[in-house]
């Protein structure tokens, strides 16, 4: 696997940074988990459980060695110290200031092991006037201006239903973790990440700044382009009060879909791009599909050349026919199911561990066993 003999000592806990070091376990690191006494990290305890920890703490924690270290202590520090003398990669999520009160500062880490790539993740990065405020991903998308294009069709910002900027910066930091390693092959040194959440959000918007970048005024998202302002991009009722979206703006599509529906008509709104213009297409769109259900109009895009997708439950998306037969949900021995890796190589596949690590149940490695 890419990843083999690499050790990545990993201290951060929630979702940034145990998704980020459970892909480098994916891919064949060695991922030794710090965990405070107690209980641990956070995750284990939110939401559903299936097994000895909830499926939460699972999904971004497979198959990493856990250790509790109580770095209050010398004796703790001692532990951690020489974790990371012998490790390649060093991952923290603390509030800022944190880790160089505990003596574990990239100055000082970096000074006993030249080789480490030390990364931190953090809500608003390591310096600047917001480095010391408390937030998790809702508090970092609302500051990036994401929750300002996100509403529902009260024009009220919607709850996103994906934890976008804790995803978006654990795939960052996971970048920057792989041009660290990449770059030591010829340095020799490893570097400093510092990886903020805000950050990451904004940059995740390169398609939608326009105006702002424009210094032009806020746009209203239900007259963009990508946020309501299409009619072939966009969320419908069904008569059975599922939801179907059009995905896909192109206008040979427009005209697939309303020369079928005999409304050709209603092609030229189209073509002049998004706006309020494209009232009148959603208003007949919305009224044609509540006709029928979800099932029924599926079957009727059928062989259809549109973009045109059913808004699926987290239990529908899990069953779809194209994840399983791309190997996307695994199965383990107790018939728990699990996100395979993403990344797919053809000649070194990722061969990831099903199973979570018990708390402090690989105290041993802290001596080199």
């Amino acid at each position: 696997m890419k990843l083999e003999g690499v050790k990545v000592v990993d201290l951060s806990v929630f979702l940034p940074g145990p998704y980020l070091t459970m892909a480098m376990a994916d891919h064949g690191a060695e991922v030794i988990k710090v965990e405070p006494p107690g209980e641990g990290d956070p995750g284990r305890h939110i939401g559903v459980a299936d097994g000895p920890s909830s499926v939460f703490f699972r999904n971004a924690n497979r198959g990493k060695k856990s250790v509790v270290l109580d770095l209050k202590s010398d004796a703790g520090r001692d532990a951690l110290y020489r974790l990371c003398n012998a490790a390649d990669v060093f991952v923290e999520s603390y509030r800022p200031g944190v880790m160089r009160r505990l003596g574990f500062d990239w100055e000082t880490l970096s000074a006993r092991n030249p080789r480490l790539v030390y990364c931190s993740i953090s809500a608003f990065g390591q310096d600047g006037p917001y480095r010391d405020l408390p937030a998790h991903d809702l508090a970092t998308e609302a500051y990036a201006g994401v929750l300002s294009l996100t509403h529902g069709r009260d024009g009220v910002p919607a709850m996103p239903g994906m934890a976008a900027a804790d995803i978006v910066s654990s795939l960052h930091a996971l970048s920057g973790v792989v041009m660290a390693l990449y770059r030591r092959h010829a340095t020799g040194r490893g570097d400093r990440i510092d990886v903020s959440m805000q950050h990451a959000s904004l940059a995740a918007l390169p398609n939608v700044l326009g105006t702002a970048m424009a210094r032009q005024p806020q746009p209203d998202p239900k007259h963009e382009r990508t946020t309501g302002g299409s009619a072939f991009y966009q969320v419908y009722d069904t008569a059975d009060d599922r939801h179907l979206v059009l995905g896909g703006q192109e206008i040979k599509f427009v005209r697939n879909l309303l020369g079928r529906l005999e409304r050709l008509d209603l092609v030229p709104l189209c073509e002049r791009g998004p706006g309020p213009h494209q009232a009148p297409v959603i208003e007949f769109l919305r009224g044609v599909f509540r006709q029928q259900t979800l099932a029924d109009w599926m079957a009727w895009f059928e062989g259809m050349d549109v973009s045109v997708a059913p808004v699926n439950t987290l239990r529908e998306a899990l069953d779809d026919p194209n994840l399983r037969a791309q190997g996307a949900i695994l199965t383990d021995d107790r018939g728990r199911e699990h996100i395979a890796p993403v990344v797919r190589y053809a000649l070194e596949p990722a061969r990831p561990s099903l199973r979570e690590p018990g708390l402090d149940g690989h105290h041993s490695v802290v001596d080199g066993n």
